[in-house]
């Protein structure tokens, strides 16, 4: 690199951003702490979906084991009920972990051994077809006790027991309909995230000149010829106005 481009650039990070630009970047960089107090109503939520499970299975028990007046497909309709809870809570978990550590700060369980193994590689994109993928599994409980129910259907509608329509033919159809927009959905986020691996915006090897700006700010020695060395990965794009004097061994 040669000496009147080295001095451009080093005079550049020397004087950086000024004061104003500084702190009106910290006070933006600081409002992801403005989502911290919503993942804290998440876990509130978690803790009203725990109360709502053991009141849902004491039901259960009550009504199997104490009345024991239940049919089987009673029992699977209220263990399906009990999966979708537990269903829900895992996206809450998925939501509460992965969106702090994607959007608010970094959890630092590394080397935890109940560390979960998409945490590791988390980002916006996993997060969304997890999601997708969460809410599938959700749907599809809702529909297996749907077409539980319709095994009894009488005129193409299920009515409870005060008479009123729990279940029509037409609704049952727009259900589907539904569970097969989520599986469509989740497909075209998987696709994405795939293409946009396939194809990054920014090649991670591509040097820039704030990437050397900032390691001219590091300490650093200057030979004897005026030279300062800047280590590059092989094969980069320089700025423009920058020379190659020399490869490493």
């Amino acid at each position: 690199m040669s000496n009147r481009s080295t001095s451009a650039i080093q005079r550049s990070a020397e004087r950086g951003p000024g004061l104003a630009s500084r702190t009106l970047a910290g006070f933006i960089f600081a409002s992801r702490w403005l989502q911290a107090p919503l993942y804290l109503g998440l876990i509130i939520a978690q803790a009203v979906y725990v109360v709502l499970f053991f009141v849902e299975l004491w039901h259960l028990i009550e009504t199997a084991i104490f009345e024991g007046h239940i049919s089987e497909t009673e029992v699977m309709l209220s263990v399906l009920a009990l999966i979708d809870i537990v269903m829900i809570a895992n996206l809450l978990i998925m939501v509460i972990v992965g969106g702090y550590e994607t959007f608010v700060s970094k959890i630092r369980v590394e080397g935890h051994h109940d560390e979960p193994d998409w945490l590791s590689h988390v980002n916006a994109n996993l997060l969304k077809v997890k999601l997708a993928i969460s809410i599938i599994s959700i749907s599809s409980i809702h529909l297996l006790k749907t077409f539980i129910e319709v095994g009894r259907m009488d005129g193409g509608k299920v009515y409870d027991r005060d008479g009123d329509v729990l279940y029509s033919s037409e609704g049952v159809m727009w259900e589907v309909g539904i569970h097969l927009a989520f599986i469509v959905s989740a497909l075209v986020l998987a696709w994405i995230d795939k293409m946009s691996q396939h194809h990054p915006a920014v090649r991670r090897d591509q040097v820039t000149a704030g990437a050397i700006e900032a390691e001219l700010a590091r300490p650093t020695t200057v030979a004897e010829d005026g030279f300062i060395t800047v280590r590059v990965p092989a094969g980069s794009r320089l700025p423009e106005g920058a020379e190659v004097v020399g490869h490493a061994d």
